[in-house]
């Protein structure tokens, strides 16, 4: 579960603040909303973290063979056109899009939305509060987005312009992620 702390006023930080905060506790997982609220996420326990290294690991394996583009962790920000910095758990931007950044872009937060997240939600992750965060992604730029519930046994998919569908297992990649499956055994079973 995502916590926006609620001090009176509530905090706003700039992406520079963000930065020091997330230097002087690199024990906490910072992100902020288009507002500037300042998000603290929940550390996973060790089942999340079992089954994020599962779907990271595959979605590596895929892309140093593939070669299209760049794979991302769970600890990677992004600035979102909106002005929100967040992280998903799993992220690929094309190589094209990446290439396009300076080196010094590529240092800070990511300047960009990535053509596919994943969110996997953990024991303390409200389910609509993953699904807005999807649905933020879709509306600054998202192609492909997949919603892993362990609880539901289920994958939401994100397509830009397109209803949420709801499975059981995906069938690939699509054409963002060309030629990955994924596969669920150990993330949702």
């Amino acid at each position: 579960m995502s916590l926006t702390l609620n001090l009176r006023p509530t905090i706003e930080v700039t992406e520079s603040q963000l930065e020091q905060l997330a230097h002087a506790n690199p024990n906490l997982k910072l992100e902020r909303s288009p507002q500037g609220e300042l998000i603290v996420m929940a550390l996973t326990g060790g089942e999340a973290g079992r089954r994020n290294l599962r779907l990271t690991g595959q979605l590596w394996l895929w892309n140093e063979e593939a070669k299209l583009g760049e794979g991302f962790d769970s600890l990677t920000g992004f600035r979102l056109p909106s002005g929100a910095i967040r992280s998903p758990d799993a992220a690929w931007v094309s190589g094209d899009r990446w290439q396009a950044l300076t080196e010094v872009q590529k240092q800070k937060y990511v300047p960009l939305c990535p053509d596919f997240v994943v969110e996997l939600r953990s024991s303390s992750d409200e389910i609509d509060e993953l699904r807005a965060k999807m649905q933020e992604y879709l509306e600054n730029g998202l192609c492909l987005g997949w919603l892993l519930d362990p609880e539901s046994q289920t994958v939401e998919i994100y397509r830009l312009d397109r209803p949420v569908e709801i499975l059981q297992n995906p069938d690939s990649g699509e054409d963002v992620l060309i030629g990955f499956t994924l596969n669920l055994k150990g993330i949702l079973r």
